[in-house]
């Protein structure tokens, strides 16, 4: 008796466990009180199939069992994984995130990989490994809607406390957090719906692909390809052909994203990548041969302000730099010396310098935000929102598509 208590496994411990209980919950019935006389010949089966027949019932006694397996077979040990992950994810996006359209659209993704990396993990072996006792408690009165609605209220639990989590670290890890949020007084908090989105509708996904696995093999060998078709086809971080938009319009990753970017403000950042790389090359040499009909012209019709206050100097009584210029360019004698021409050596710097460097880097980010602005990810209450009810009707539709898929476990094969 003792060999075949020492092989039982932590699954069927549970199982009963959860018979225990029941009988345990069960009220005593006294055969006065039932004239038909069959309570007092089998009191115990009658009460229980009377008291926790319910749906309701079952949900709070598998719950219960979910909570213990929390505690006793070391399931908390998610959060600190979790935890390393956001982590690693918060040190390297924390400098850009929420300051520049590159580092918004790059914390973003990543934010929304933390977010699915965690609900998958949450939930993918959940119920394929213990598909034998459930086929067992199914025929002997369990329901299966109760048994998954357990599973989506304990997953729900999680992925709360997992957003905290997220969010504290983040803040540990000094992220520059905006303040003032959209339908919250503080944008941390619009930022943990999200977050909390995301990461439950990839713990409902992970659940289905565990109903529809038959072993925790099947189940995490399906997993990475699943992973690697919502990052890909994310839609904001990867240049895609147009003819799988439709694929990405079936991802959590692509809701995900396209609800931070927009809670950042995106497209009201600046694009600093052309910037950038322009300031890198300031001390790159240049060697540039030019006309003087080529300059007069540039002096003629510029509209740039330096040019403009070189234009307006006095050059002589009752003449400007400008009228003289523009006399040399329609001077039909000077033909020939506007032809000359003349080298210039410098540097990039130097040039950007003739101009002002601070006006050269606004036009550049100006002109690239511009290019860069995306109608997917404006700041409006209604683009968030609409993020929001896709992601709740991702987890909905998983959760109801995982019951459906249990409702057959009874044809697997014996």
């Amino acid at each position: 008796m003792a060999e075949i208590r020492q092989n039982t496994s932590p699954a069927a411990d549970d199982s009963m466990q959860n018979t225990a209980d029941i009988a345990a919950e069960t009220p005593a019935v006294n055969p006065a009180d039932d004239p038909s006389g069959v309570s007092a010949d089998r009191p115990a089966v009658y009460s229980r199939k009377r008291e926790h027949r319910g749906r309701v019932l079952q949900v709070g006694i598998y719950l219960r069992k979910l909570l213990r397996m929390f505690v006793y077979q070391n399931e908390w040990k998610t959060f600190p994984m979790a935890a390393l992950v956001a982590g690693t994810v918060a040190l390297v996006i924390r400098g850009s995130m929420f300051v520049t359209m590159e580092g918004t659209i790059r914390g973003s993704f990543a934010i929304a990989c933390v977010c699915l990396w965690n609900g998958c993990f949450n939930s993918i072996q959940v119920i394929c490994r213990e598909r034998d006792i459930i086929k067992r408690e199914h025929r002997s009165g369990m329901h299966i809607s109760s048994y998954i609605v357990s599973h989506m209220i304990y997953q729900a639990i999680l992925c709360l406390l997992q957003t905290g989590l997220t969010l504290y670290i983040f803040r540990m890890m000094q992220m520059k957090i905006p303040t003032e949020g959209m339908f919250f007084p503080l944008m941390i908090m619009d930022l943990s719906v999200t977050i909390f989105l995301i990461t439950y509708a990839s713990d409902m996904m992970a659940l289905l692909i565990s109903c529809i696995a038959h072993t925790t093999t099947a189940a995490m060998t399906v997993m990475p390809f699943i992973l690697i078709f919502q990052l890909v086809f994310s839609g904001g971080f990867f240049e895609l052909p147009e003819w799988t938009s439709f694929l990405s319009n079936m991802t959590i990753s692509n809701y995900g994203l396209k609800c931070i970017a927009a809670q950042a403000d995106y497209d009201s950042l600046p694009m600093v990548t052309g910037w950038n790389s322009l300031f890198s090359m300031r001390n790159e040499k240049i060697e540039v041969t030019l006309t003087y009909g080529q300059v007069l012209e540039f002096l003629s019709k510029s509209n740039n302000e330096s040019v403009k206050e070189f234009r307006d100097m006095e050059a002589l009584p009752g003449f400007t730099m400008g009228n003289i210029i523009d006399s040399a360019v329609d001077s039909p004698d000077l033909v020939e010396e506007r032809q000359q021409t003349f080298t210039i050596r410098t540097t990039v710097w130097e040039l950007i310098e003739i101009v002002g460097w601070r006006q050269v880097r606004d036009i550049i980010q100006g002109k690239s935000s511009a290019a860069a602005y995306s109608v997917d990810f404006e700041k409006t209450e209604a683009n968030v929102f609409s993020c929001w009810m896709s992601l709740v009707i991702f987890a909905v539709l998983f959760g109801i598509l995982s019951i459906a898929v249990m409702e057959f476990i009874d044809k697997d094969k014996r």
